[in-house]
């Protein structure tokens, strides 16, 4: 219940839960309290269909006793697990605590299996069959929701199956991807450039780079203004590793192709953010994933 955005949400149902309860209670004492006049029958009185008639028989006390029973459950439950807003209860239980402990029982029990290819290269577990099978397992579980089932990426989301890499293609650098993380920021940059038609004239000159359609007036216009942006993707456009910039000469596009997408990259900018995984996954499965994911572009070509 702590989980929530703010105290306001978790206090309103812990109120509801409160209420509830004496509510309850307080039904089974008016209940308890009230006597219904009947007649000399035992019945209310009240007839239907001419002849059916409502008896005033009092509630079992087996009845009874199963309601009272669970009023005092519901008071123990909320006592020893959270139930009451921030309050976490005797028991100190949460759903997190029962994953992080069922977490490491299965590491527990794995580690034998990864301790196998502690002593072998990242290049040496992408020839092996088996570590790759496990290192499928762990893509499909941990990677594949943004980079697609064959790591093929989609838009805003890198193809992991060719040899174009943001911040370096070797097994260490994916690794360390992994683990860390990435944050790229791409900044709005249209004030720097010029005028929007000095956008598209850049945009035009970024097309032409890898060859693809472009107006080169614009394209020519548009060369002395790219080195605003040489900063960062050097000149020609080959992309930085060090910062993670985009090479702009190949034919790869990450967000988007056309002037129309460049254009709104150079206006708008790009914020994207790889999360690290190194909270989630163990050191030995992080190099099974990194191996995994390097073979992929690297795949096998001898026995």
């Amino acid at each position: 219940m702590s989980d929530f955005v703010n105290n306001f949400w978790s206090n309103y149902v812990a109120a509801g839960a409160v209420l509830s309860i004496l509510g309850c209670m307080l039904l089974l004492w008016l209940t308890a309290r009230k006597r219904v006049p009947s007649d000399a029958d035992n019945t209310t009185g009240h007839v239907w269909d001419e002849d059916l008639r409502e008896s005033n028989n009092p509630l079992p006390m087996w009845w009874i006793g199963l309601f009272v029973l669970t009023i005092f459950f519901a008071v123990g439950y909320l006592v020893v697990f959270p139930g009451l807003g921030s309050f976490s209860g005797q028991a100190n239980w949460s759903t997190r605590s029962e994953y992080e402990e069922d977490v490491a029982k299965a590491n527990a029990a794995l580690a034998p299996v990864y301790a196998s290819y502690a002593g072998m290269t990242m290049e040496d577990i992408a020839r092996e069959p088996k570590a790759m099978a496990i290192g499928e397992r762990l893509f499909m579980n941990n990677c594949s929701q943004c980079h697609g089932s064959d790591a093929r990426g989609s838009k805003g989301f890198p193809n992991l199956t060719d040899k174009d890499w943001l911040h370096g293609g070797t097994p260490e650098k994916i690794a360390e991807t992994i683990t860390k993380g990435r944050i790229g920021t791409m900044p709005p940059m249209a004030a720097a450039v010029g005028t929007q038609d000095d956008v598209k004239n850049v945009a035009n000159y970024v097309l032409s780079l890898s060859g693809a359609p472009h107006d080169s007036v614009r394209a020519g216009l548009g060369k002395s203004k790219f080195t605003v942006c040489a900063a960062c993707h050097g000149i020609g456009g080959v992309g930085n590793q060090a910062v993670g910039a985009p090479n702009l000469s190949d034919k790869t596009w990450l967000h988007g192709y056309g002037e129309a997408a460049i254009v709104q990259m150079v206006n708008a900018g790009k914020h994207s953010e790889m999360p690290a995984q190194e909270g989630r996954l163990t050191e030995a499965q992080i190099k099974l994933l990194a191996s995994y994911v390097w073979g992929l572009s690297n795949p096998a070509t001898g026995p």
